[in-house]
């Protein structure tokens, strides 16, 4: 019997060995990037106070013609690029959570560093 590997799983289990390895502070908070079958999100959070600090998504955006794209992605990540310099905030520490640092979440992370954060 053939048993077939549960990707979810899999993507969870490499978040908590990152996860392990660095935090989000005030001074350079937590970028985390999460992917839905649908939809891309992205927050700026700080561990120690355990607040989120500003969030992007393609929930509410009705330019995108499809929103689980690269073009929604690099959206997503001008976003929260420019919500976080609004506030003050330039270095952040990238949390990829799991995925594989190519293709959309490799496009919201340059998109950020184009619109000012620094990681």
């Amino acid at each position: 019997m053939i048993n077939k590997i549960d990707r979810k799983k899999v993507r969870e289990k490499k978040h908590d060995r990152i996860r392990n390895r660095f935090m989000g502070t005030s001074l350079c908070p937590r970028l985390s990037v999460f992917r839905s079958d649908k939809h891309m999100y992205a927050q700026i959070i700080d561990d120690e106070k355990r607040v989120t600090l500003c969030q992007a998504s393609t929930l509410k955006n009705t330019e995108l013609k499809h929103t689980n794209d690269i073009e929604a992605a690099k959206y997503v990540g001008k976003a929260i690029g420019e919500a976080a310099v609004k506030l003050g905030i330039n270095n952040v520490v990238f949390d990829r959570s799991g995925y594989i640092y190519h293709g959309k979440i490799k496009a919201v992370a340059d998109s950020a560093r184009e619109a000012g954060l620094k990681f």
